[in-house]
């Protein structure tokens, strides 16, 4: 990952640090008032006066930058808060920067991890690339806590971002891996037919038509003696709809179809950097969306590893089929709580547009802590009902239950197929889009990140303390 932070104990003594000012309408005047009367003259000319998003790079008498002003907007109208500083960092040329100034209602811990989220940059495939600016920090901030998250935030958007045809199922196998191995995390692969032998028969439906066979990732960290977390990811690394297939504007960004087993990856890795006390169990259910001879097809009947005969009434429908074999498995080792990340349903993005995502829990008690802990990380999530009457939607004449409930609530009936199988444990389940649309503060366009870092702060705070009874 990028080293975007240094200490200022650390910096050679001979390094410019230059100082940014982030500032609210109220606080410019004041400020102003502190610059050179070139500087003043300088800001005037370019019409600086602290609203949200205006930039403004101060020379000193030599023409060098001296002094960095960001415009952060009216408090009541600043929904990003301190993320909004990665609104700044992606646009600095390198350098080493410090805040020197912040709005109140501000942390400089938010602050650092906006400015990191906003530095971010994808750039693999180009021929060459740009050294993000650093921010110094003094030492009465975390350091190694900004950095896991900041970290874990890169991870999850290199992994979304990256092509399906160099990130397919061998390759997202092999990045958990390298996860689990990175923090001495015990892991262990099930592949291929080894999936029919070991009883995960809707993760081999899926991807049996594909090229690169399916696969189940597994790790487990930490104190066995501690609360037991199982984070479940789906991992489509391309999605095609299978049989019934996507149109060619429904398919270009298929490449984020792996976007939930970024997420969990993403959160298992701030859990394993930060060392909280969970023992974490990560599943990353791994396939393609594939067509051709083998593909399963609508009106198949498959088994499933929860016992339950599923009826295919939609092939596109694939991802909540291999999370129902993984979130069963989750169950069978009776963890505290189970949460699932998965790009499911446009019927989310209908409800709740591409930055505020959905989820889903069976108990009551979480639901509360972890809508508080989104508004403190400027990382919203809204809770949805998992709506008992609408499983009739679910029902199928001749199976079990059905894999799509129609047009009608699809979040909601996607969420109540994967409650079928977690065997009435605590259970979350995140309807994540895991992409960008257009570039924001903190966000750049492509893939990104959702419902994280608020569940990570959640967890940090002694979320799995709490009752799960209710």
């Amino acid at each position: 990952m990028t080293e975007l932070y240094d200490l200022a104990a650390d910096m050679a003594v001979d390094v410019p640090i230059i100082p940014i000012s982030a500032l609210r309408p109220d606080m410019w005047d004041a400020a102003f008032a502190r610059l050179t009367p070139a500087q003043q003259t300088y800001a005037k000319a370019r019409g600086f006066s602290a609203e949200a998003g205006q930039r403004l790079r101060l020379p000193d008498a030599d023409g060098h930058v001296a002094h960095v002003l960001y415009g952060c907007g009216a408090a009541d109208s600043d929904e990003l808060g301190p993320i909004r500083l990665g609104g700044l960092s992606g646009n600095l040329p390198e350098g080493h920067y410090r805040l020197d100034k912040i709005p109140a209602d501000w942390t400089m811990r938010l602050a650092a991890i906006g400015w990191g989220m906003g530095a971010y940059r994808y750039e693999v495939y180009l021929p060459t690339q740009v050294t993000p600016p650093t921010l110094v920090l003094e030492t009465d901030v975390d350091l190694a806590e900004i950095k896991a998250v900041v970290d874990g935030t890169a991870l999850c958007r290199d992994l979304i971002n990256m092509p399906a045809g160099d990130l397919g199922p061998v390759a997202l196998e092999e990045a958990a891996i390298d996860l689990a191995e990175s923090f001495g995390a015990e892991h262990r692969s099930v592949v291929g037919e080894d999936l029919l032998a070991q009883n995960y028969p809707m993760i081999h439906a899926v991807s049996r038509a594909a090229h690169e066979s399916p696969r189940l990732v597994e790790f487990e960290w930490g104190n066995p003696d501690h609360p037991r977390l199982a984070i479940i990811g789906k991992g489509i690394t391309f999605d095609t709809g299978g049989v019934n297939m996507k149109s060619s504007a429904g398919s270009r960004i298929m490449k984020k179809d792996m976007g939930g087993a970024a997420h969990a990856l993403a959160l298992s890795h701030m859990i394993m950097a930060t060392k909280l006390p969970v023992r974490l169990h990560c599943l990353v259910a791994i396939a393609e969306n594939a067509v051709s001879a083998g593909a399963y097809r609508p009106g198949d009947i498959l088994p499933s590893r929860e016992g339950l005969t599923v009826e295919i009434d939609n092939t596109d429908a694939e991802g909540r089929l291999v999370l129902g074999d993984a979130l069963c498995k989750a169950a069978e080792d009776k963890p505290v709580l189970m949460i699932d990340f998965a790009t499911l349903t446009g019927a989310a993005r209908v409800a709740l547009g591409p930055h505020l995502p959905p989820f889903f829990s069976n108990r009551d008690a979480p639901i509360e802590g972890v809508m508080e802990q989104g508004h403190r990380e400027r990382d919203p999530v809204w809770n949805m009902p998992l709506w008992q009457p609408y499983n009739s939607m679910l029902s199928s004449p001749i199976a079990d239950l059905k894999n799509s409930g129609g047009s009608f609530a699809g979040a909601v009936t996607a969420a109540l197929f994967l409650e079928r199988f977690v065997k009435g444990l605590p259970w979350m389940h995140i309807d994540t889009y895991g992409w960008n649309p257009s570039a924001r503060a903190g966000h750049p366009k492509g893939g990104d990140m959702y419902a994280v870092r608020a569940l990570y702060a959640w967890l940090k705070s002694g979320g799995l303390n709490g009752s799960f009874t209710k």
